[in-house]
């Protein structure tokens, strides 16, 4: 968000957060001290494998949109939990081996990126901890047991993918709780969300996963490297698609910032109101592509007044008659559709001034936000808490009930901040 916050009274850490952490930190010690206490088994492959992890974190993107930061590493460290033959041979490493190699190897390869501020976080590295743990132990004791001794040929692949599986689908719960626990954002949307980032580039993590288990039994390590290229195709695929849709972004921002260029609205608006819309639609549970073409429409909100003869004062369009209100949506719906951007991002701006009733919930959104904004944007400190009152004294007729409501708990979260101005 472009406000800023107030200093907090308190920084106590969520329970769900220390649980995860502690959870991953006892994990890690205990398997760090058994290897250390039995010693490494077949190091060759060990390192082979850690390797494997260690180039998949070099590689690592980092982004705000970004589900899986190191899908190679990722696959590397599942197909390691999983590997049960290495060219014919049974392999003795157990899960707390596993476990070892794989937080090793991802310390090792995230030590460029954790010198340029991008390493992974420590819910990243709780996650790898404990979903590779997870994926180790429902296999490797029952592995070195026997248990599978008699599987063989589609019902031992059968077992590597389900087992993948239940591990992307832990994988996602435990990073929604994570991503619920620091923002408070509804639990249930966090999760579709990440489980419709499994279809993408976590399948192609899971099948090559167990891909890779199933050809180092057959050839041995020589596998390895033949089988990382399809993901690391894979991925930069995902790179250039990522790269498209930031400069599709940056392209929309920059048409956004035609008005405040033009003098008809402060700067900084456009994007005030988008990144609180945002945070605002997050709160009231919008799916990921729900929220892109909310923010897209909160950019382009005040396109509209480009068409105006003389501008609005202070590019104040909440305080105009509704009439006025909505030929400028119109307007700015018009020439929204004109840029090629997405007709959905179109229908919310021109739909912005409708009665409420009839609105879709990303217009009700951006219509509340930007009132809150320009009536907190002079009002001084006493500024938000004012606007917000304003706009609950209104909620009969101008600004949807839940709208505003969640925009209240927003900006709880942030201390009520008043807007900065640039």
């Amino acid at each position: 968000m472009s406000a800023r916050s107030a200093p907090k009274t308190s920084c106590r850490v969520p329970p769900l957060l220390t649980l995860v952490h502690t959870s991953a930190a006892l994990l890690a010690t205990g398997s760090l001290a058994f290897v250390l206490w039995t010693g490494l088994e077949e190091r060759g492959t060990a390192l082979t494998f850690g390797v494997l992890i260690a180039v998949g974190e070099l590689n690592r993107r980092s982004g705000p949109h970004v589900r899986e930061a190191a899908p190679l590493g990722a696959a590397g460290a599942l197909s390691y939990a999983l590997l049960g033959e290495n060219a014919g041979a049974p392999t003795h490493h157990g899960a707390a081996q596993v476990v070892t190699v794989v937080l090793a190897a991802s310390l090792v390869g995230s030590v460029p990126h954790v010198g340029r501020g991008q390493g992974p976080t420590a819910d990243q590295l709780a996650r790898r901890v404990l979903t590779v743990g997870f994926a180790a132990v429902c296999f490797q004791p029952l592995y070195n047991q026997g248990t599978f001794a008699q599987w063989g040929g589609p019902a031992y692949a059968l077992l590597l993918l389900a087992l993948l599986s239940l591990t992307a689908l832990c994988d996602a719960v435990l990073a929604a709780a994570l991503a619920h626990s620091r923002t408070r954002w509804p639990f249930g949307p966090l999760l579709r969300d990440e489980l419709r980032a499994l279809l993408g580039i976590g399948s192609a993590v899971v099948a090559t996963g167990a891909v890779m288990a199933l050809a180092v039994a057959v050839a041995g390590l020589w596998a390895l490297p033949v089988f990382s290229v399809p993901l690391l195709l894979t991925q930069l695929s995902v790179r250039r698609y990522a790269a498209v849709r930031c400069t599709y972004r940056q392209t929309i921002a920059s048409l956004a910032r035609a008005t405040e260029i033009a003098g008809y609205t402060p700067a900084g608006h456009a994007r005030r109101v988008a990144a609180l819309s945002r945070e605002v639609g997050r709160d009231l549970g919008l799916s990921r592509p729900e929220l892109t073409v909310l923010e897209y429409a909160a950019l382009m909100h005040d396109i509209g007044q480009l068409s105006l003869v003389d501008p609005v004062p202070a590019g104040a369009t909440a305080s105009l008659p509704l009439a006025e209100q909505r030929r400028i949506a119109l307007l700015g719906g018009a020439v929204v559709r004109q840029t090629g951007v997405d007709a959905a991002v179109a229908v919310v701006v021109e739909r912005q001034a409708d009665p409420c009733r009839e609105q879709p919930l990303a217009a009700r959104i951006v219509r509340a936000v930007n009132a809150y904004e320009e009536k907190a944007r002079d009002a001084g400190p006493g500024g938000p808490l004012t606007a917000l009152e304003e706009l609950r004294l209104g909620t009969a007729g101008d600004y949807a009930p839940e709208v505003v409501e969640a925009l209240a708990r927003v900006l709880s979260r942030d201390c009520l901040t008043s807007p900065v101005t640039g």
